[in-house]
């Protein structure tokens, strides 16, 4: 309903880092380190509209693509709390793209649900982070279409080309 990160259905988004961080904050406490904190993966998956989304919370005016740096820092300050996010000067952000922290990553790609076996275009951005290393980017980047679903001539397959290239960026300090 284009309400954001705002929005009633969006509530959950705050809750699941906070369980995450929990987590992972009971299992150091335990005496676990590096990759044994658990979990060690974050997952999200949205509508394409969040790539885009977002109002300043100060004046309510609209601030495209507010609202999908404030879950790439949620996800990056799980583990690196000083990590930021730089929101691009269009507001839009890429269609696939990571961000390198010092012990984490995440990554986003929007996939197509036509080339995954279901009968329709629906559009969704996917993220993942990795909390204990840098394999974020490596599990996204998959063929851009599941074998016997190929994708559309039409559609440039750039996925490979988008995740290595310009779109990724180092996360730095505020």
């Amino acid at each position: 309903m284009r309400a954001g990160l705002n929005g009633a259905r969006s509530g959950l988004f705050m809750e699941q880092i906070r369980i995450i961080q929990e987590m992972r904050d009971a299992d150091r406490k335990s005496g676990r380190t590096g990759i044994h904190i658990r979990p060690r993966f974050g997952i999200w998956e949205n509508v394409v509209g969040a790539l885009s989304s977002g109002r300043d919370a100060e004046t309510g005016q609209k601030k495209p693509g507010a609202d999908f740096q404030k879950v790439l820092e949620a996800f990056l300050q799980v583990e690196e709390p000083y990590l930021h996010a730089v929101r691009p000067e269009t507001g839009r952000w890429e269609y696939a793209g990571g961000i390198l922290g010092v012990r984490s990553s995440v990554a986003w790609i929007v996939w197509d649900a036509q080339h995954f076996g279901v009968p329709q275009r629906r559009r969704r951005v996917f993220l993942v982070a990795d909390f204990a290393g840098y394999s974020a980017i490596p599990i996204l980047a998959i063929p851009d279409s599941v074998p016997g679903y190929p994708a559309p001539r039409r559609v440039p397959r750039q996925i490979a080309a988008t995740l290595i290239g310009s779109s990724f960026a180092y996360a730095g300090r505020a």
